[in-house]
């Protein structure tokens, strides 16, 4: 048995309870995590464990090093490693800080989410939802697959900004995760660091990239 908390009970979060509720081998375990009542309703009808309250607060609470999932997946419309890795260091000490023109120039189909956060993908289009990131082209074009992100990222070099990156590994069709000490082991890395940095999770073909001082 595979335990999994699902951070965001919206669409994307029931989808992913569903499916690996319903998946024998391996078998999972859901606890979903919302702070929207209504959101966690409609989760009532799955049978996972429910829980009320702020994502990134439930990982810091609940989660160390030595106890909680195998999984984290997060279906939130915030960079959850991003606000856990905040409360981890402190949030006196690991600062946003505004990502230059110049990071989104040098990444595919860059979006800004505000100053200090960066949406990048490798897709022009609607990824179908159902994905199941094969090895060598890309489901929805039949093209060559291009580079997995999670290294495009790693490998920026920009005004000596160090990039810090998680990769979110596929569970299923449509549904990416990280395990607990992955998001350690990031946090012990920027914990390490001062200065200007970047902080990014991301999949083979898709990534969010918050900036950061560390004081």
């Amino acid at each position: 048995m595979k335990h999994v908390w699902i951070i965001g009970g919206g669409r994307f979060g029931l989808r992913a309870a569903d499916w690996l509720i319903k998946q024998t081998h391996p078998s999972f375990a859901v606890t979903l995590v919302d702070l929207d009542r209504q959101c966690l309703e409609k989760a009532q009808s799955l049978e996972c464990k429910i829980y009320a309250g702020d994502g990134a607060d439930f990982l810091f609470s609940r989660m160390t090093r030595d106890r909680g999932p195998d999984w984290v997946v997060p279906a939130v419309p915030v960079h959850l490693a991003w606000e856990w890795c905040r409360l981890r260091l402190g949030k006196d000490r690991l600062l946003s800080w505004p990502l230059p023109d110049e990071i989104a120039c040098h990444l595919p189909n860059s979006m800004r989410g505000s100053a200090s956060q960066i949406y990048v993908s490798h897709a022009d289009f609607l990824c179908p939802p159902n994905c199941l990131e094969p090895d060598d082209r890309c489901t929805m074009t039949g093209k060559s697959r291009k580079p997995d992100m999670f290294e495009v990222i790693a490998e920026l070099d920009v005004q000596d900004i160090i990039p810090f990156v998680i990769q979110s590994r596929q569970l299923g069709p449509g549904v990416g995760g990280y395990a607990p000490a992955d998001l350690f082991d990031l946090a012990d890395r920027i914990g390490m660091h001062h200065g200007t940095c970047l902080v990014a999770t991301a999949c083979r073909c898709h990534g969010v990239i918050s900036g950061g001082f560390v004081k």
